[in-house]
């Protein structure tokens, strides 16, 4: 347990920052096909060495990025645009990755490398998820202007600036980089709940993007030890990861409805005299 939340916070330090750009950049639905994208590279490190993290991690970092690049490039040389290729690609991705666990594995070797096992975090898993966060923080803090100014105004970035593309490529490099990692704690369907969730519910409590990412952060810490608590308690009936992600889902659902910046009830009230 004390493994899975220092994993967890880990993760909730790098990925939920990643999550906030995702979302500002209205790139939600990215982050979910990406983590569907390095399956099959995460598959074939399973076949050559079994569960090995080296295997793995470089299978599914090299799958990410393939897919990241071919629909790129498929959505500016045809007509298919580029959230329509990353859909094809991505399905592809994940029917082939079931495959090829299946060809091997057995049940239980698919539900590990889908849903992950975030109680079972050695040494080496708790050092790569640090060593991402680490990544993560440090490339953040040098394209963080451009970074959130592409978010706002692409056009002005491009007027002023030719780093937009590099800009693009590292923060997808870092989505790919968080999924991987993750994937290691909750498995290819679940790494990507831990990035948009409390993102998401963040932005219910403020507008600031600073604000945002360090919230972000915090939500993330608080779904994954309650999650954890909470799968404690019910005992072999509640996996610990669906867990996290439930909690998550759960502080998410609390702020959609009591979250100062436009939850439902705040909404539902009436408003002062003269007041929107």
């Amino acid at each position: 347990m004390r493994r899975a939340l220092v994993g967890i916070v880990a993760l909730s330090v790098s990925a939920a920052p990643v999550g906030v750009i995702l979302m500002l950049r209205r790139m939600s639905l990215t982050g979910d096909a990406m983590a569907h994208a390095i399956l099959p590279g995460a598959a074939l490190g399973y076949l050559v060495a079994g569960f090995s993290l080296p295997a793995m991690t470089l299978g599914g970092l090299a799958a990410g990025f393939a897919v990241a690049l071919a629909a790129g490039a498929v959505a500016r040389l045809t007509v298919l645009k580029e959230d329509a290729s990353l859909a094809a690609f991505y399905l592809i991705s994940l029917a082939l990755g079931v495959t090829l666990v299946s060809l091997r594995g057995s049940a239980v070797d698919l539900l590990h490398v889908l849903f992950g096992n975030v109680l079972a975090l050695d040494d080496s898993v708790l050092l790569l998820l640090a060593g991402v966060a680490s990544v993560t923080l440090l490339l953040l803090a040098a394209i963080y202007r451009p970074l959130v100014l592409e978010c706002v105004d692409p056009g002005f970035l491009r007027s002023v600036s030719r780093s937009g593309g590099m800009v693009h490529l590292s923060f997808l490099a870092l989505v790919v980089l968080n999924l991987v990692a993750g994937f290691h704690a909750l498995g290819t369907l679940l790494a990507v709940g831990l990035m948009m969730l409390p993102a998401a519910a963040a932005r219910f409590w403020t507008a600031d993007v600073t604000r945002l990412i360090v919230l972000a952060s915090l939500f993330g810490m608080v779904s994954g030890y309650g999650g954890l608590v909470a799968s404690y308690a019910a005992g072999a009936g509640l996996p610990a990861g669906p867990a996290v992600i439930l909690a998550a889902g759960v502080v998410y659902l609390a702020s959609l409805l009591f979250g100062s910046q436009g939850g439902l009830a705040r909404r539902l009230l009436p408003g002062r005299h003269l007041q929107r």
